[in-house]
C-alpha cells in the first residue's frame, strides 16, 4: 500500500488536531472542575449521575422530614412532661384532701388550688409547636382543640386526624396525638378499675380500692353494682350481662366482697337504698377535665355529717383512680413518642450516611480528578510537541538531498 505525500500530510495533520482538541478538553475539566460537562463526554456516566442527582433530592427532602417529624415529636415530648407534671401535682392535692383533719374550709382552698391546676391543664391541651400549630388538634392543627362553653364544661373542637410525616420509602411516622387520645382516653395496660359510690348515699360506707383476684376471668371487663337493701345485707348485680351476681348477703365491714375476678371492701356503715358501683377503666369517665370538675365540685360542698363525709371520700378515691388512669395513659404514650424520637435519630444517621456516600458518587462521576487529569494533560502536551516536532523536519526532507551526493 503506498501513501502519498498529501495522505501523510493529513494523516499527521488530523492527529495532532485531534491532540489539540483532547487537549482543550482536558483543560476545560482543569479550569471547571467538572469532567462531566455534557451527556457526550459520557452517555453511561451521565445516566448515573442523573440517578444519583435524583436518588441525593430525595434524600435530601427526607432529611427535611426527619427534622420536621423529630421537632414536632420533641415539641409533644415536652408538653406531655409538663402533662405530667400536673397530673401529679393534682392527685397530691387530692391525697391532701383526704386527710380528716381538714375542714371545709380547707378542702375548699384545695378546691381552689385543683381549679388553677385544671387551667393549666387546659392551657396545656391547647399548646402549640413551634410553628404555631396546636399539637392535640388533629387535622384541625390551626384552631385550638379545647373550650369552655357557657355551662363552664371542657369541650373538645378537634378531630381524631393523626398527622404522618413520611421519614423513608417505606416509612411514616406520626408526629402527634389527639386531643381525644391524651385527655379523655385511657391506656388498656396499667390502668385500674374505678370504685365509686352514689352521691346519694345516706350511709357512712366508704368503698375501698378494687383487687384483681383473677386476672384471667372475663367479667374483670364487666361493670358490677353493689346495692344494700338494709344496713346488714347487700346484692350484687353484674351490669354488663344484666344479671344477678349470686343471692343476697350479710354485709361486714372490710370484709372483701367478690366481683367476678376482683374483689373490693366497704368500711363504715352504708344504709338500705346506698350503692356502690365499680367500672372497668375504659368503661368509666376518662374525660380528665369532667372528672376533675365533679371532684372540686365535692370538695366544695360541705361535709356536715358522716354521710356527706363519706361520700367525699368516695369521690375523693374515685377521682384518684381516674387521675392515676390519665396519668399512665399520658406516660404511655410519651414513652411512644421517645421511642419515635430515638426511631427518628437513628434514621437521620442512616440518611446522612447514605447522602455522603450519593454524593461521594457522585463526585466521582462528574468532578475532575486533578491528579488524573493534570497527567493526562501532561503526556497529551509532550505527544503533541513530539509530533510537531517529528513532522517540522520530516516536512523538510527532499529527494534531491540524496541524488548526486
Amino acid at each position: 500500500m503506498r501513501i502519498s505525500t498529501s495522505q501523510y500530510f493529513g494523516m499527521n495533520v488530523q492527529t495532532m488536531d485531534d491532540q489539540q482538541a483532547t487537549l482543550a478538553q482536558l483543560y476545560q475539566q482543569l479550569s471547571s472542575g467538572v469532567s462531566l460537562a455534557t451527556p457526550s463526554d459520557n452517555p453511561v456516566g451521565a445516566a448515573q449521575a442523573v440517578q444519583l442527582s435524583m436518588q441525593g433530592t430525595t434524600l435530601s427532602q427526607y432529611a427535611s422530614n426527619q427534622n420536621t417529624a423529630l421537632a414536632s415529636l420533641q415539641a409533644e415530648d415536652s408538653s406531655l412532661s409538663s402533662i405530667s407534671g400536673v397530673l401529679t401535682a393534682i392527685n397530691t392535692q387530692l391525697v391532701r384532701a383526704g386527710d380528716g383533719s381538714l375542714n371545709n374550709g380547707d378542702r375548699g382552698s384545695i378546691a381552689t388550688e385543683l381549679q388553677g391546676l385544671r387551667n393549666q391543664l387546659m392551657g396545656l391541651a391547647n399548646g402549640t409547636d413551634a410553628s404555631g400549630n396546636y399539637l392535640y388538634a388533629g387535622y384541625q392543627a390551626s384552631t385550638p382543640p379545647f373550650s369552655v362553653d357557657a355551662a363552664g364544661a371542657v369541650q373538645y373542637s378537634g378531630d381524631n386526624g393523626v398527622q404522618f410525616v413520611q421519614v423513608t420509602s417505606s416509612r411514616s411516622i406520626a408526629t402527634g396525638e389527639t386531643g381525644n387520645a391524651v385527655f379523655r382516653s385511657i391506656s388498656a395496660a396499667g390502668s385500674s378499675p374505678v370504685g365509686a359510690g352514689s352521691a346519694s348515699n345516706t350511709g357512712s360506707g366508704v368503698l375501698g380500692n378494687v383487687s384483681v383476684t383473677n386476672t384471667a376471668s372475663p367479667t374483670n371487663q364487666h361493670k358490677f353494682q353493689i346495692d344494700f337493701t338494709s344496713s346488714t345485707t347487700y346484692t350484687i348485680t353484674d351490669v354488663t350481662a344484666g344479671t344477678p351476681a349470686g343471692p343476697a348477703q350479710t354485709f361486714a365491714a372490710g370484709q372483701a366482697i367478690s366481683l367476678g375476678g376482683e374483689s373490693v371492701t366497704i368500711s363504715g356503715a352504708p344504709n338500705g337504698g346506698d350503692s356502690f358501683t365499680v367500672t372497668p377503666a375504659a368503661q368509666s369517665s376518662t374525660d380528665v377535665f369532667a372528672n376533675l370538675d365533679s371532684v372540686i365540685a365535692a370538695l366544695q360542698t360541705p361535709a356536715t355529717s358522716a354521710s356527706g363525709q363519706a361520700n367525699l371520700t368516695n369521690a375523693l378515691g374515685t377521682a384518684l383512680t381516674q387521675m392515676q388512669n390519665t396519668l399512665n395513659n399520658v406516660t404511655t404514650i410519651q414513652t411512644s413518642v421517645g421511642g419515635r424520637e430515638q426511631e427518628i435519630e437513628a434514621l437521620q444517621a442512616v440518611t446522612q450516611s447514605n447522602s455522603l456516600q450519593t454524593q461521594s458518587n457522585l463526585a466521582d462521576l462528574t468532578q475532575t480528578n486533578l491528579t488524573k487529569v493534570i497527567s493526562q494533560y501532561t503526556m497529551t502536551q509532550y505527544s503533541l510537541q513530539a509530533a510537531q516536532q517529528g513532522f517540522s523536519m520530516i516536512q523538510k526532507l527532499s529527494l534531491f538531498d540524496y541524488i548526486g551526493g
